[in-house]
């Protein structure tokens, strides 16, 4: 994983450069190395031209036996006043590449966007390397996480796990910063991720709890998500923010006081309504809980990845990591 600042057009480079690498390490083939080059560089001068600059993720994605690039790239710009018309091929109002939205689109693997009048751009694009064999996508849910500026280990971390029609989150912020920070959240993931299922929130909590001590500790939130049930059973500890979004509702939850690893008196588990159109969010204290459900451009409507990098470049941080994981209920 690799957040890079796109500020200036030299920037746009600097990412082709990136992904070029990243797909190469993956063993992606050079014709399809060069076609997301093309696409990085295309997205991130669009940033820079458009929108005055943002920010890239790059990442890796692995399946059984496939690999896959995925880009965000996300900024507080204008807007686009027409995605449609950017997608045409050879469009292009500020001197770019003129590939257009289209052809990014035929050349990825996966392509959203969201570009609401006056808020930014969100765009997240998936590049496999064999497209025969494509890395298997969650429509479900996603995540994300972002060091603190000047870092590149980030201690925030999180796990999503499916079983039948349920779907439990973890959430994780390591206390601290940098490489120690970010060894206390891989663990709290190792413990989760080694449980069998089933495991309540509860049981997952304790669970990591034992398994962070003699590190420095972390906020822990476990969310179990139940569409049999109509419910999303919540269990934390410290301060992540579990929020259950339906309609022009936001419902947060409760976590307890303490530090898992270090002290936590008290592991109990709440429950909340879980609609069919609810969404489910898990985030760290890298983002501000100043976002809501009132909106009119439809940003809960859209896949989990795309609320993840907007909530992120609405109400995150830079001077703390920032960790954040959206679900809806299995169908």
């Amino acid at each position: 994983m690799q957040w890079l600042r796109v500020d200036d057009p030299s920037a746009a480079g600097s990412v082709r450069r990136a992904a070029e690498r990243l797909a190469t390490t993956l063993g992606f083939p050079a014709p399809r190395v060069a076609e997301l080059g093309l696409a990085a560089t295309e997205i991130a001068t669009n940033v820079v031209r458009h929108a005055g600059g943002g920010a890239v993720l790059l990442r890796s994605l692995r399946g059984a036996s496939s690999t896959a690039v995925e880009l965000v790239a996300v900024d507080r710009g204008p807007g686009m006043a027409d995605v449609r018309a950017a997608s045409r091929d050879g469009h292009s109002t500020a001197g770019t590449l003129g590939i257009g939205l289209g052809a990014i689109d035929r050349l990825a693997d996966g392509l959203a966007v969201f570009s609401p009048a006056g808020l930014g751009t969100v765009l997240v694009a998936r590049f496999d390397a064999d497209r025969r064999d494509p890395v298997p996508d969650d429509p479900t849910a996603a995540g994300l996480t972002r060091p603190i500026t000047g870092e590149t280990a980030c201690g925030d971390a999180y796990l999503i796990r499916h079983e039948g029609d349920r779907t439990m989150l973890l959430m994780c912020d390591g206390l601290g910063h940098g490489p120690v920070a970010a060894a206390a959240a891989q663990r709290a993931v190792a413990a989760m991720r080694g449980r069998p299922w089933p495991v309540s929130p509860e049981q997952a909590v304790a669970s990591i709890h034992s398994a962070l001590a003699g590190t420095r500790g972390a906020a822990v939130a476990v969310a179990e998500l139940d569409p049999a049930a109509g419910v999303v059973r919540f269990c934390g500890v410290g301060n992540i923010a579990g929020v259950v979004v339906s309609g022009d509702a936001k419902r947060s939850a409760v976590s307890m006081p303490g530090v898992a690893g270090v002290r936590a008196r008290t592991v109990r588990a709440f429950e909340y309504p879980l609609a069919a159109d609810a969404l489910v969010v898990l985030h760290s204290d890298g983002l501000t809980g100043r976002w809501g459900p009132a909106r009119t451009d439809g940003l809960f409507t859209r896949p989990p990845l795309v609320v993840a990098a907007a909530l992120l470049a609405e109400a995150g941080i830079r001077h703390d990591d920032a960790g954040i994981v959206v679900a809806r209920p299995l169908p």
